[in-house]
């Protein structure tokens, strides 16, 4: 079991090229959804379809600025974890 500092939500690492992956998907179900709302006729959910997508590309774009600002926000395997805080 690993020592728990306390910290974590400081120092937490989030894996952004998964969070990338699964917000393209998200990107291309949105955008379909509101193509074939749009298509069928209901209003409503298409509106509903791209705010989600506006969302999403939002979120794409702030994900790939955090990959773009280096091994701070996306460590590769040879960055080591965070020290713990030494004083308490």
């Amino acid at each position: 079991m690993t020592m728990r500092s306390g910290n974590e939500p400081v120092t937490a690492r989030s894996p952004l090229r998964l969070r990338f992956w699964l917000g393209v998907w998200g990107l291309v179900w949105a955008a379909a959804g509101t193509a074939l709302f749009s298509l069928a006729g209901r209003p409503g959910w298409a509106a509903a379809c791209g705010a989600l997508a506006v969302v999403v590309a939002v979120d794409l774009f702030m994900i790939v600025r955090h990959i773009h600002q280096g091994p701070h926000y996306q460590p590769g395997r040879d960055i080591p974890p965070y020290e713990p805080p030494r004083s308490r």
